[in-house]
């Protein structure tokens, strides 16, 4: 029985897709790189900021770009971003049901707070576990293992929901169950690559999968 779910941010539970692509874009062409395609940066989401932009401009110093990155990000934030659908609904009922809810995010802390108190999804969360409260970021066990140690969860019932390779090898590194979400840019057939126990078509798939029943569909 599962009585643990933890769940990403960018592109689980609040779709932030469009608002990313467009800064690493902004970013990198502002600063005289050659620009990317959707399909070049798609690949890297899920990663720390940091590490996307070493890998998209090639350098090892990447301050300024972090910083004209997150400069783009905080103007077009709150134009670009909105929750995928059913989450709220989806986290009220489990919340209801005594689920234990938590975020596990490579975003850092005072961006992960705003995004979740624009859409009220910060009432729903006993835990937030982002970069800043880590020493090594997703795919790495650790963000998982301190979610589970804040909530006193045990990893036999714990599920960790996200839509990146990165979400899924850190819970199969933590040795909790994972379901990756359809929704996801990098598609279906890509995150079944990294063997996921469960596949979400949509946010109330939950219901079935961790209260055993398919109501409020």
């Amino acid at each position: 029985m599962i009585d643990t779910v933890l769940l990403d941010l960018d592109g689980t539970i609040v779709d932030t897709n469009e608002l990313i692509i467009a800064s690493f874009i902004n970013t990198l062409e502002s600063n005289g790189l050659n620009p990317l395609t959707r399909e070049q940066i798609i690949p890297h989401m899920g990663s720390t900021l940091e590490q996307q932009l070493r890998a998209f401009s090639g350098v090892d110093d990447v301050t300024s770009y972090v910083t004209a990155y997150r400069e783009y990000s905080a103007i077009h934030h709150d134009a670009m971003v909105a929750p995928f659908p059913e989450v709220n609904e989806v986290l009220t009922r489990l919340q209801a049901a005594g689920i234990k809810l938590g975020v596990v995010t490579t975003k850092i802390r005072p961006n992960t707070l705003r995004v979740l108190e624009m859409f009220q999804l910060d009432q729903f969360m006993q835990v937030i576990i982002t970069q800043d409260d880590v020493e090594h970021t997703k795919p790495h066990p650790q963000p998982i293992e301190r979610a589970m140690e804040a909530l006193g969860s045990s990893p036999e019932r714990t599920l960790m929901v996200g839509d990146s390779p990165a979400d899924l090898q850190s819970a199969s590194a933590a040795g909790v169950m994972s379901a990756a979400v359809a929704w996801s840019l990098k598609g279906e057939e890509e995150l079944s690559k990294y063997h996921p126990q469960y596949i979400l078509h949509s946010m109330s798939d939950l219901y079935e999968l961790v209260l055993g029943d398919t109501v409020d569909r």
